[in-house]
């Protein structure tokens, strides 16, 4: 959600193992389609802000953060690693049931409204989105079947060739939406550890 800018130096690191496992059961997204975003977000520090003013470990909007704090009844730091987590997750459930799998990685980045200015009107989306697309795109696609959780409706696998897209091409009037109906069955989990590992660094030094 925009370039990182800036983060408080802090030497300590945060588990966040428990606070994606918990995002990942309330709002049936799959683990290390969390730990993906988090990865491409912010590489795992929690208290980076982007240029944008995009803030934490997913990057969320102060707008966004609001809203999804207030729906969810978080506490009052944007930068709290759980409630970061649960925020952008309920967020990324959002833009899935909205735009499905194809829609879902651009919406969450250049906001819905610039999503469905590009799905119905046309108009570009911004190269930065693209650019965020086609890297984490592929970190989607190790699960091979749908695992739901209860209350939730079906994540399918992602098998899009990202680069390929419509995303990528001139606009089509045809949108991908989220498969499956509400039932109980539970996201993939991955088939290998997430690269940086179950502990985000408060601060690190890798890019963006």
């Amino acid at each position: 959600m925009g370039q990182v800018a800036a983060e408080q130096a802090q030497p300590r690191t945060v588990d966040i193992a428990a606070h994606v496992h918990e995002a990942s059961q309330r709002f049936g997204i799959p683990e290390h389609w969390i730990y993906a975003v988090i990865r491409i977000e912010s590489a795992g520090r929690t208290h980076v802000v982007s240029s944008a003013g995009a803030m934490g470990l997913m990057q969320l909007m102060p707008a966004t953060w609001a809203r999804q704090r207030a729906r969810f009844g978080l506490g009052s730091d944007p930068f709290d690693p759980r409630d970061n987590i649960l925020a952008g997750t309920s967020y990324l459930r959002e833009m899935y049931d909205s735009y499905g799998a194809t829609g879902m990685l651009a919406a969450y980045n250049a906001g819905p409204g610039r999503y469905q200015d590009w799905r119905d009107r046309g108009r570009p989306l911004p190269a930065e989105t693209r650019a965020y697309v086609a890297r984490i795109a592929p970190l989607l696609q190790s699960g091979s079947a749908p695992v739901v959780f209860a209350g939730a409706s079906p994540v399918q696998p992602v098998r899009l060739s990202w680069t390929q897209s419509q995303l990528f091409a001139a606009r089509s009037d045809s949108t991908a939406g989220a498969s499956g109906s509400f039932a109980a069955a539970a996201p993939p989990e991955p088939a290998n550890p997430p690269s940086h590992g179950l502990f985000a660094p408060v601060s690190g030094s890798g890019p963006q």
